[in-house]
């Protein structure tokens, strides 16, 4: 069997391209230019720490091709330490802002990319993760791998910084040479340290922060329903439980950075004093190029202590990296064909759609007229939604036929005909800031009468009156909340301004009271007379205004015209 630490070499191996591969996104330029800038400033430092040595030890000799530095006034050579002190200090703020530029295109790179893939994936995709794990990439999991890429970016500056200290005091002093093996040996032994267990540590706490973010979603209708069963006590004392293990990994996350630090810095100590034992032994080593070289390492001990705490930071973000790919790897939805906006204007015949999962149903003539009202009823995890989701083209059925007019039509060709749709579900809310911004996400040219008549035709013309900002009345204000039943209405209302080819709405209508529902579907018929409406309701007072009606049972369908059909025919004659 493999051991742990060859599986973990061979998921960074894994990582590795797709790594890289987002890094091409932000251009080798930046990346370049940052390189660059994190040299200049590694070696204007050494050579800040090196004009020192005149000042400190004045009548030393300086080595081979630092002559120079002993021929000025110590006017000049402070001038000469200030000047390069001064040269690194701006490479390194200019270094510190294309890291912090490049770190937030990385971050908005990740985010973007994410979410077009899961808003391009298939339907069938969402039933791999749970609604929390979903936003969790979406926000705090992006952040976690951003920190590990400026973690990255530092770790690229420490050993930048640590190979041009290395050389100079090599070239400072060349008997150094002989502690190389005990300083690689001192910093493989440090890399090791409690690397395992900060993976472990790190994965636990990227799930339980998955698990706390699923149960803290959607928190007023959960309240409602912990509150109604009497079980307060219980969701505290679990919500306690995931935010204890939150916090002790958090803690212990810190504790291990302490102790690697702590190991690191003494290993850090300890290199330092077995390189000035070997170099006071070695004959032929001058004090000033033991001062240089001093001054030089000493500039790696910051470098050093950051260092464990970036490794701890990109272990951390490999994980939430994973999770990344994991959701960016969800493949497209097929495009469906271009056809002609227009096409859509006659009745569609569905001859044969048939279901074999989740849950097997076979519907047969079915007839959808632009203009009319489809009411699907049927009990509860009958398929409804099942068969809505495909209407929508959302999903491929196993078999589908239709006809209209004389011309055959498959699923990808139906799928086109009506994607320019709208599907509200029971449990969708808005998710804009005010209900002008809620609107004009539907349609964004609709000017403010058309908005204000969609309200009125939702029968929301009333309740924002009252509201001195009317359509910027905020959504999310204690002051001017909307409840349940008019955010249906205003999703409603988008789909008046929206004037799809399609309409279906699942339990869109489940929270307003049976006499609003009938006249706000009436006047979504009659305002909408180029669109097929599809509703599915409980309610059986709803096929007052339907035209059909298309009853679930047993793995099979059945549509029946109603009176409201009968007259409009009657009417038409």
């Amino acid at each position: 069997m493999q051991s742990a630490s060859t599986r973990s070499q061979e998921q960074l191996r894994g990582l590795s391209r797709p790594f890289f591969e987002t890094l091409a996104k932000l251009g080798f330029g930046g990346m370049a230019w940052y390189v660059a800038l994190s040299l200049g400033s590694a070696l204007s430092g050494n050579l800040a720490a090196i004009c020192l040595v005149p000042l400190v030890a004045p009548n030393q000799s300086m080595p081979s091709g630092l002559g120079w530095l002993l021929r000025g006034e110590p006017d000049m050579q402070a001038l000469a330490f200030v000047i390069a002190s001064a040269i690194f200090a701006l490479l390194r703020w200019q270094a510190a802002r294309v890291g912090t530029r490049l770190a937030s295109r990385y971050g908005m790179y990740l985010r973007q990319t994410v979410h077009a893939r899961r808003i391009d994936a298939p339907l069938s995709s969402l039933s791999d993760a749970t609604s929390a794990e979903i936003a969790h990439v979406l926000t705090y999991n992006v952040e976690i791998v951003t920190q590990g890429f400026n973690a990255l970016l530092q770790l690229l500056v420490a050993a930048m910084t640590t190979m041009v200290c290395l050389a100079m005091a090599l070239w400072l002093s060349p008997a150094l040479l002989l502690a190389m093996p005990l300083v690689v040996g001192f910093a493989l032994v440090a890399s090791r340290i409690n690397g395992r267990e900060q993976a472990t540590v790190s994965r636990q706490y990227v799930a339980d922060l998955t698990r706390l973010f699923w149960m803290s979603e959607d928190f007023p209708r959960r309240w409602r329903h912990i509150r109604s069963f009497g079980r307060e006590d219980a969701e505290k004392a679990h919500y306690a439980d995931i935010s204890q293990r939150l916090g002790n990994g958090y803690r212990h996350q810190l504790d291990l950075i302490a102790t690697g630090r702590l190991v690191l810095e003494m290993l850090a100590a300890l290199g330092i004093a077995a390189i000035f034992f070997i170099a006071n032994r070695w004959h032929g080593v001058d004090r000033a190029a033991l001062i240089a070289v001093c001054l030089l390492l000493a500039r790696l001990l910051p470098y050093l202590v950051s260092t464990r705490q970036n490794f701890q930071q990109l272990r951390t973000s490999i994980p939430a990296f994973q999770l990344w790919l994991r959701h960016v790897g969800v493949a497209a939805a097929v495009p469906a064909a271009a056809i002609p906006p227009m096409a859509l204007r006659e009745a569609l015949h569905i001859r044969q759609l048939r279901l074999d999962a989740p849950t097997p149903l076979d519907l047969r003539e079915l007839t959808l007229v632009p203009g009319e009202l489809t009411l699907v009823c049927g009990d509860s995890g009958i398929g409804k939604s099942s068969l809505i989701d495909v209407l929508a083209g959302m999903t491929a059925p196993a078999q589908f036929h239709a006809r209209m007019g004389e011309r055959a039509v498959d699923f990808s060709t139906y799928a086109a005909l009506v994607s320019k749709g709208a599907y509200v579900s029971q449990s969708v809310r808005p998710w804009q800031t005010t209900v002008r911004e809620c609107l004009r996400w539907a349609a964004p040219e609709a000017a403010d009468a058309a908005m204000l008549q969609a309200l009125a035709d939702v029968g929301l013309d009333k309740r924002l009156a009252d509201t001195s900002s009317a359509l910027d009345t905020t959504l999310s204000s204690s002051s001017s909340r909307l409840s349940g039943g008019e955010l249906q209405r205003l999703l409603l209302a988008q789909v008046l301004l929206h004037r799809p080819a399609i309409a279906l709405l699942d339990e869109a209508t489940s929270a307003l009271d049976p006499d609003a529902e009938l006249a706000v579907l009436a006047a979504l018929k009659r305002r909408l007379p180029q669109t097929i409406v599809i509703v599915v309701s409980h309610r059986a007072g709803v096929a007052s205004v339907a035209d059909q009606c298309l009853a679930i049972s047993a793995g099979s369908a059945t549509v029946t015209a109603t009176d409201a059909r009968a007259t409009s025919a009657a009417a038409a004659l």
